[in-house]
């Protein structure tokens, strides 16, 4: 249900600790930017979705763009206004409630963010319980909330004892952001400007700052790519999870990865180890083990083991078999059991496609379409050269290399190299006698 609610997502960082050239907001989780999954979560309780970006913004904007619309961006003066005050200093929130979450936190979901929204103080603070807070600055709470953060090392041993650290997201009404973000100072080691530092200008006002637990995993930044790995560990398994609940048959479902893209329609059984990625669909399908589907759809098909879908296929009543690579091609009622390449084709039902035949669909320099009809044989270790039209009703013999560019309904064709026999040339050959 959509609030009357605005959220901000930072996303202006470098994020030195990931050590990659890549601004870490565009790291993958589940086959999306890390910043996709928190704009996700936003944009299903809110229709203003603000995100402040500075590091890499093209790229950034550009990947937001691609999945999104009417995403506002503001560009951080990091020059001048660098740290988490100075990104909120640009922003123009609609509604009065304003949130402020982290873009590394690819593991936040619409539900987690309830407590926010539910409650009607000035100033919410997100704060964990960890057994073991070491590095992490204490949040001390009394009676009226939060009285203010304290840094490990400038903590006494009664403070180093208090298991609550700041999980950095915060809620604000608007007009108490936009007094105390004009406040902050940037004279600090860092010479930034820190969303923290309101929690101590508003509580020496006797605004009172709420304190809200939230869980580790959904609020848990992601800052390198141990990280990374965690995140994505947990990704997957909601990923299997919500599938299986919808009724997907996995089995050993921690071996198989699904990115978030991907869609299934009626009982689907998907083996281990299998790999589905992109925008792919699947329905009423069997993929079996080892194989790999990249942005194609299968309905009432089966795939593998070990069988292979590159972006753009689309089989329907389709079985391909072991080892078999198809590639931006449609297949509708055809079996390819084995050992074969399907590139940038076309071919109808009821055609069979036999072990080791190879669309030649590339020149060095362009990619060509290779047509084959309804009920057309192709024979093992065929090579058809592309472009090329196979009519229906054809049968293809095997070991043939089909250079011709139409195949007219109703014929055999074939092309072989004579079969030549060389009487007792082993023995001459190695020289042994008979």
């Amino acid at each position: 249900m959509r609030q009357e609610l605005s959220i901000v997502i930072l996303a202006a960082g470098k994020g030195s600790r990931m050590k990659s050239p890549k601004a870490k907001v565009l790291h993958t989780i589940s086959g999306k930017p890390m910043l996709y999954h928190s704009v996700k979560a936003a944009l299903e309780l809110t229709d203003d979705v603000i995100v402040v970006v500075a590091h890499q913004k093209e790229a950034v904007m550009q990947a937001i763009r691609a999945e999104f619309d009417n995403i506002t961006f503001v560009v951080q003066d990091t020059e001048n206004y660098p740290g988490t005050g100075g990104a909120v200093m640009g922003i123009k929130p609609r509604y009065e409630k304003v949130l402020v979450l982290n873009g590394d936190m690819p593991l936040i979901t619409a539900a987690a963010l309830n407590g926010f929204i539910e409650s009607k103080s000035s100033i919410i603070m997100s704060i964990f319980n960890l057994p073991d807070p070491s590095g992490y600055g204490r949040v001390i709470i009394g009676k009226h909330g939060v009285e203010r953060i304290v840094e490990q090392k400038d903590a006494t041993e009664q403070e180093l004892a208090i298991t609550y650290v700041n999980a950095g997201i915060y809620s604000f009404e608007r007009s108490v952001l936009n007094k105390y973000v004009h406040l902050l100072s940037n004279d600090n080691a860092q010479n930034e400007y820190y969303l923290t530092d309101i929690i101590a200008l508003a509580k020496a006002d006797g605004i009172n700052i709420e304190p809200l637990e939230v869980d580790e995993e959904h609020f848990k930044g992601v800052n390198s790519k141990v990280d990374l790995a965690n995140a994505e560990e947990i990704m997957q398994e909601r990923i299997r999870n919500r599938w299986m609940n919808e009724g997907v048959i996995m089995q050993l479902p921690k071996t198989i990865y699904i990115e978030a893209g991907v869609e299934f329609e009626g009982e689907c059984l998907v083996e281990n180890g299998v790999r589905i990625c992109g925008n792919s669909r699947i329905v009423g399908s069997h993929i079996k083990a080892h194989s790999v589907v990249e942005a194609s759809v299968m309905i009432n098909s089966d795939l593998g083991p070990m069988g292979h879908l590159r972006p753009l296929s689309h089989l329907t009543d389709t079985h391909v078999g072991n080892f078999v690579e198809i590639k931006k091609s449609t297949l509708d009622g055809v079996k390819a059991g084995h050992l074969s390449y399907i590139g940038d084709a076309e071919i109808g039902s009821g055609t069979n496609i036999g072990a080791g035949v190879i669309t030649c669909n590339y020149d060095g320099i362009n990619k060509y379409k290779t047509v084959i009809g309804k009920n057309v044989f192709v024979g093992s270790d065929t090579q058809i050269v592309a472009p090329c039209t196979i009519d229906d009703d054809v049968m293809v013999g095997a070991g043939t290399t089909l250079t011709s560019r139409h195949v007219k309904s109703g014929v055999l064709i074939l092309s072989r190299a004579k079969l030549k026999v060389v009487e007792r040339f082993f023995y001459k050959f190695f020289g042994k006698g008979e």
